[in-house]
């Protein structure tokens, strides 16, 4: 064979076609085997795929098909249409909850977040027992909602409890925390602030302890100031986390029950009554179904459509 028909096989192998010339070359498959891993893969992950089903799909598919009808909780009731739907929307309480809620998750979220930022920065610098206070403010994190709700309503909710008895002494009058709408509705964001700010200082700690020691030296050599280190330097390298931690606790604040419930209940007056407290009285104290769903599933669009508007966030932000 001459070396110009050798050169011509082996281009015509590296082409992917037959070297003697008839044709492509045909790597053999094992296509039973192919399907036998296929379908043993798909032998083990079926369970977990039907109990995910059962436990979460179809819960949601029967409270969906509910928010349509006009039934309770002991009968599914007839079709309806969107009348729940309009009912809700058009019911001027549902606005006022609507209205607390988007309060209580601006402060819960920024709130937490600005305390638990600037917590974390304070522990990175050296401090006596920085070890100590890093436990001692998980505290309000750890502790359960329902014995932090009690020792909140002990300090605030008679004129005989201390935080009034302080303001009293003080000359500031004798506030009720808990029976004013106003203070109502301060008190329970400022006690969401205090149970979630733990959170965000993990997450903040986090993702400064990633950011290199060297950017900051390098920094500081070119004359940058500490607003400007921390503006220019630190927060365009914990966006990604502060976005997913924002993502996070925007979830968090609206599906928050307990510590609304516990703390006033909605009241007074409805004055701290969110959206998810609502669909809980709507169904469990009205006994009406069709609405309190309709309220939840209200609820879990407007969720979905702020994360992912925050998501896009982290995109634009070129951070994954």
């Amino acid at each position: 064979m001459s070396s110009a028909s050798v050169s011509d096989g082996l281009a015509r192998a590296r082409q992917g076609r037959n070297p003697a010339g008839r044709g492509p070359v045909r790597t053999p498959r094992n296509r039973p085997r192919n399907r036998q891993l296929v379908w043993t893969l798909v032998f083990f992950i079926a369970p977990s795929l039907i109990l995910v089903a059962l436990l979460n799909l179809y819960p949601v598919a029967y409270a969906l098909l509910q928010s349509f009808q006009n039934g309770s909780l002991i009968a599914a009731g007839d079709f309806i249409g969107l009348n729940n739907y309009i009912s809700v929307l058009t019911d001027p309480v549902f606005w006022r909850a609507a209205a607390f809620t988007l309060t209580f998750t601006i402060v819960g979220v920024f709130g937490s977040w600005s305390v638990g930022l600037a917590l974390s920065l304070l522990l990175r610098t050296w401090i006596p027992g920085r070890n100590v206070f890093r436990v001692l403010l998980l505290l309000p994190w750890i502790v359960p909602t329902v014995v932090s709700a009690t020792s909140w309503n002990w300090l605030v909710a008679t004129p005989q409890s201390p935080v009034p008895v302080i303001f009293h002494a003080l000359g500031l009058g004798e506030p009720l925390f808990l029976a004013d709408p106003f203070l109502a509705q301060v008190t329970v964001c400022v006690f969401k602030v205090w149970i979630s700010f733990p959170f965000m200082m993990m997450m903040m700690g986090a993702a400064l302890a990633s950011v290199d020691v060297n950017v900051y030296e390098a920094a500081k050599v070119d004359g940058a100031g500490p607003w400007q280190t921390f503006r220019l330097i630190t927060m365009p390298l914990v966006r990604r986390s502060t976005f997913i931690s924002w993502i996070l606790m925007t979830i968090f604040c609206v599906n928050d029950f307990p510590t609304i419930f516990l703390l006033t209940q909605g009241g007074p007056a409805n004055a701290t009554q969110s959206l998810v407290v609502m669909a809980y009285r709507t169904v469990f104290a009205d006994f009406r179904v069709g609405p309190g769903t309709a309220i939840a599933f209200l609820l879990t669009v407007v969720l979905v459509i702020v994360s992912v508007v925050l998501y896009r966030q982290i995109r634009k932000s070129g951070v994954e």
